[in-house]
C-alpha cells in the first residue's frame, strides 16, 4: 500500500556556517523567524511558520558542531519534507517499494515559551541522499506539533500565509515523478504539458526540466552549483501583493509582475522566492 496523501510540511534552505547572515536576510525579505533553535542532532535552525507548513534556515552548530549529512550541499534549497503520523509506517512502505529509505530517527531541540522551556520532539525517516538526486527528501512526524505552530510566528510582514508551490529543475520530470508515485501512488502523480504535479496539501509539488525552469525564472534563477537536478524556486500564498510589494521595497533586483513577485535566488540565499495572490 503507498504512503498516505502527500502533505507538505516544510522546505528547508542550507545556511552551512552563514546563519547570522541568513537570518537578517529573511528578515529583511519580510519573514518573522521563530528563535534560534538548536538540535540534539548537532544543527540549528531559524522558521518562518505558515497555518500548516513552513520553511527552515538550517546551518552548521555552532563551536563546530554539524551533521555530517548536510556537508554535501551548497548553500540553496535543499529540504523537501512531506508530513507523516507513524514514521514507522512510512519507513516500512517505502523499504517495500525498494526505495533508499534510511531508519527512523529521534531528535528534539529545546522551545522556550512564556519563561517555560520544553522539548520539540520529532521523529523522521529519510531517502538516501546520496541516491536521490533533487536533495534531501524526507518524512517529519511531529510528536509537539502545539511548541512549533504558534500564532505569534505565523504572522509576517511580507503577508505569506503558506508555501503554495516547490520547483524542482530535472532533466526528465516523467522519470523522476517516479519516485513520488512509489511514495504515494500512480494517482498523486499529474502530468500537464510536459511537468509532472504533486498535489500535497496546500502546495504542490512541480517538476518541470531545467530549462524551463531558466526560463520562467531568467536571472532570478538559483545557481544549480553544478547539478542536473535540484529544488529551484518556492512560492508563498500572500494576502495582497501591494501589500508585499511594500514589505519588499529596497530588496535588490525583484521582479513585480501582474499576478507575483519574484525574489531573485541571489538575494535569498541561493532560492528563487515567488510571492502569489492566495486564491
Amino acid at each position: 500500500m503507498p504512503a498516505s496523501a502527500p502533505i507538505l510540511d516544510h522546505v528547508v534552505v542550507d545556511v552551512r556556517d552563514r546563519m547570522d547572515e541568513a537570518a537578517e536576510t529573511y528578515r529583511v525579505l519580510g519573514f518573522r523567524l521563530t528563535p534560534r533553535g538548536h538540535h540534539t542532532l548537532g544543527s540549528m535552525n531559524h522558521l518562518a511558520m505558515f497555518a500548516t507548513d513552513y520553511l527552515e534556515l538550517l546551518g552548521f552548530g555552532e563551536g563546530g558542531a554539524g551533521r555530517p549529512e548536510l556537508a554535501p550541499f551548497p548553500i540553496g534549497l535543499n529540504g523537501l519534507v512531506f508530513k507523516t503520523d507513524d514514521a514507522d509506517a512510512t519507513y516500512a512502505h517505502a523499504q517495500s517499494a525498494g526505495l533508499p529509505i534510511l531508519p527512523v530517527q529521534a531528535f528534539s531541540r529545546p522551545v522556550e515559551l512564556d519563561g517555560a522551556k520544553k522539548d520539540a520532539k520529532f521523529r523522521t525517516t529519510r531517502l538516501d541522499p546520496t541516491k536521490i538526486a533533487m536533495g534531501r527528501v524526507y518524512f517529519c512526524e511531529h510528536l509537539t506539533p502545539e511548541l512549533v505552530w504558534r500564532p505569534d510566528w505565523q504572522r509576517h510582514p511580507n503577508g505569506a500565509r503558506a508555501l503554495s508551490r516547490v520547483v524542482v529543475a530535472t532533466p526528465d520530470p516523467r522519470r523522476t515523478s517516479g519516485l513520488f508515485r512509489a511514495l504515494f501512488g500512480d494517482g498523486a502523480v499529474r502530468e500537464r504539458d510536459g511537468r509532472y504535479v504533486v498535489a500535497a496539501g496546500s502546495a504542490r509539488v512541480e517538476l518541470m526540466p531545467a530549462q524551463a525552469a531558466a526560463a520562467e525564472f531568467g536571472d532570478a534563477a538559483p545557481d544549480p552549483a553544478g547539478r542536473a537536478e535540484y529544488l529551484a524556486a518556492l512560492e508563498f500564498a500572500v494576502g495582497s501583493l501591494a501589500a508585499t510589494a511594500q514589505a519588499l521595497n529596497g530588496v535588490t533586483g525583484i521582479g513585480i509582475e501582474s499576478n507575483r513577485i519574484i525574489v531573485p535566488a541571489r538575494a535569498a540565499f541561493n532560492a528563487t522566492l515567488v510571492f502569489s495572490a492566495a486564491a
